[in-house]
């Protein structure tokens, strides 16, 4: 048996990597065809362009990822059925379980490659990507709004015109709140910048007091602010929350949440991410029965395009899932994991009819 994995192992990472690698040029450079149109803004020159693809590179092989290992599944399990080794195989006495089983060891390889995928190098990369996209057309982060970007922090409301790409912010308005909701003080600042642990340093503030029937006005060169946001959730604009680490997605909903805020597409984000990294088991799992429905037919080329048409479909549900599931405001977590389930599902019924037969 172990010879069987290792064998399976060595075929199916093959055609998997193979399949990942040709996604990964088409998704590259159709993505290099989109930053064709800020080439000549600011500075934005085409080798800019190619840094910028290249480093989201590994957020497209983390999305693709599952399309990739059912494709690439599909593919090698075809081989060995054309060759006849799937019948070799089960003549042997190698169940259908068994060798599922085998097949899920090997998908387990692509969860793992997967998660640190998605969690540990691509939203750093995406972070390096999109600031270098805007300090080479001398532009700030985006806005969410024309007047900024509005956060809450406990009774404080505040207004950032500006997060540069180093993590500073500029035009910062603060509207500070007492328990009744009047407004206690406004303070206007230049610039603020992050000192550490839930320290800023803002600069050339201005602050007016409002004490009832008279207002105090202050200017101080420098002050520090104690306060729970951190630059990445100034710069929250920066990256899609798809894009983003399970750890800073947990974060910035504990403080959507402390704050009485909408976290939608957070929390479906952040399953989402805890979730995704198991649909490659589920797609090498719906990739077995295909393989064992006519061993001898073995035609590689509609089997392929049947998992290109599969692997494009759970890709399209997973995104039709998330959106639908934010603008109708239902669970997190059911919303995240519907597709995956439904393909699930998908497989379990195809591995016994096959098995039945």
């Amino acid at each position: 048996m172990k010879t069987l994995s290792r064998h399976l192992r060595k075929e199916v990472v093959g055609a998997t990597l193979l399949v990942l690698l040709a996604f990964i040029a088409l998704f590259a450079f159709f993505d290099f065809l989109g930053e064709l149109d800020q080439v000549g803004q600011g500075g934005y020159k085409l080798k800019h362009a190619l840094i910028f693809v290249a480093l989201t590179i590994p957020s497209r092989a983390y999305e693709i990822m599952p399309i990739a290992v059912l494709i690439g599944a599909l593919y090698a399990l075809t081989q060995l059925a054309r060759h006849s080794e799937l019948t070799v195989m089960r003549a042997a006495g190698v169940s259908t379980l068994r060798m599922l089983g085998s097949l899920l060891r090997v998908g387990l390889i692509f969860v793992v490659v997967t998660f640190a995928l998605g969690e540990y190098i691509a939203p750093p990369l995406e972070r390096v990507a999109q600031k270098w996209r805007l300090r080479s057309t001398n532009a700030s982060a985006p806005q969410e709004l024309r007047t900024g970007v509005w956060l809450r922090d406990g009774n404080r409301f505040i207004n950032v015109g500006k997060a540069q790409p180093d993590a500073a912010l500029e035009n910062i308005k603060v509207y500070e709140l007492d328990d009744a909701y009047h407004v206690r003080s406004i303070s206007f600042a230049e610039r603020g910048e992050y000192a550490g642990d839930g320290n800023w340093l803002v600069s050339n503030v201005v602050q007016t007091r409002l004490l009832g029937d008279r207002t105090e006005v202050e200017s101080f060169a420098q002050m520090p602010v104690r306060s729970s946001l951190t630059p990445n959730m100034f710069s929250v604009g920066m990256v899609t929350p798809e894009r983003m680490a399970i750890g800073s997605l947990y974060q910035y909903v504990q403080h959507l949440q402390e704050n009485r805020q909408r976290t939608g597409r957070y929390e479906v984000a952040y399953w989402k991410k805890l979730i995704y990294p198991f649909a490659a088991l589920v797609m090498i799992g719906l990739a077995l029965p295909f393989c064992l429905g006519s061993q001898r037919a073995g035609n590689v080329s509609a089997r392929v395009m049947l998992g290109v048409m599969l692997g494009m479909g759970f890709y399209l549900l997973n995104g039709l899932s998330s959106n639908l599931g934010v603008i109708n405001g239902w669970p997190a977590l059911p919303t995240a994991a519907a597709p995956s389930l439904l393909f699930l599902a998908l497989a379990i019924f195809m591995l016994r009819a096959v098995e039945r037969r």
